[in-house]
């Protein structure tokens, strides 16, 4: 027995250009029927909320499925897939498409060449499947637009949701956070985390569509912006902070990529906030208001 409930869209051209349109959802439960083999000409991610089944891939190898997964299906490659006999599986589906889809493919949200993800929780991309259920409803004249937002807001999720993990199950991404400000080498990093640099810098690029350089990088000089900004450090402090012996050397790297030398940068943001910075915790009940000029 199982249960199902799915929607299809058709989606016009102007909806299109908002860069991800949804063509459809569904939700099901239970011993469903296997899907394939067949091939679409679109996207389709299937989250695996419970239970177990199986995936068949194109060169022919079955691989088991166990929840909480994701499933990618991709334009042009076949698939075929089922739940496992007896309980079956609960899964959520969206099919979707547009030009935004190169991009997602870019920065890692989107991997048509990885049919099967695990995921640590379902509990965000089941929300974004819900809100493209709820705004199924036969009538509603905002449709197109709320569900294409909600494609959006599953890619998102199921990006933070991908189980990539050291052996010591601790996720990449979350390992490599927490020892950013380090002075440590990619190799050292990898190390530190019994992976080789190959398989650190493919969990990276799964999880955050960069190289774990960047992904360091980018970390290292946002926290840099904010002691700039709401600190009075000097520059060098800064600097050994987010984990650089050298102050030259940060600055020349802070320079080239946000544009600005770091004094600079907080003289800037010093000019930009009225009434300047202030270190006390606004009360959420009485929030900071800037007052109006006074008349001439």
């Amino acid at each position: 027995m199982y249960q199902t409930w799915m929607r299809y869209f058709s989606p016009g051209p102007v909806h299109h250009r908002l860069g991800l349109v949804c063509l459809g959802v569904g939700l099901q439960h239970g011993a469903l029927p296997p899907v394939g083999p067949r091939t679409l000409d679109h996207h389709v991610a299937v989250v695996i909320h419970a239970g177990s089944g199986w995936l068949r891939t194109p060169d022919g190898r079955t691989r088991t499925v166990t929840a909480p997964a994701l499933l990618w299906l991709a334009p042009g490659v076949p698939h075929h897939y089922g739940a496992a006999g007896g309980t079956g599986w609960d899964e959520a589906f969206v099919d979707f498409t547009g030009p935004a889809v190169s991009a997602y493919t870019e920065l890692g949200c989107i991997e048509p060449h990885r049919p099967l993800v695990p995921l640590t929780d379902t509990t965000a991309a089941h929300t974004a499947v819900h809100r493209i259920a709820r705004a199924a409803r036969r009538g509603n004249p905002l449709l197109e637009l709320e569900t294409s937002a909600a494609v959006h807001e599953l890619l998102v999720a199921l990006r933070r949701a991908r189980a990539d993990a050291t052996p010591g199950g601790e996720p990449v991404l979350q390992a490599l956070a927490r020892d950013a400000f380090l002075p440590l080498t990619v190799a050292q990093h990898a190390a530190r985390h019994g992976m080789t640099t190959a398989e650190l810098r493919a969990a990276v690029r799964r999880g955050a569509g960069c190289s774990p350089k960047d992904y360091l990088l980018g970390i290292r000089l946002g926290r840099a912006k904010e002691l700039l900004a709401a600190t009075e450090l000097p520059v060098a402090a800064v600097a050994r902070r987010v984990g650089y012996a050298d102050p030259a050397y940060f600055s020349r790297l802070f320079t080239r990529r946000v544009g600005t030398a770091p004094v600079r940068f907080r003289a800037r943001q010093g000019r930009a906030v009225p009434g300047g910075w202030s270190a006390r915790i606004p009360d959420p009940d009485h929030p900071p208001v800037i007052a109006p000029r006074p008349s001439a």
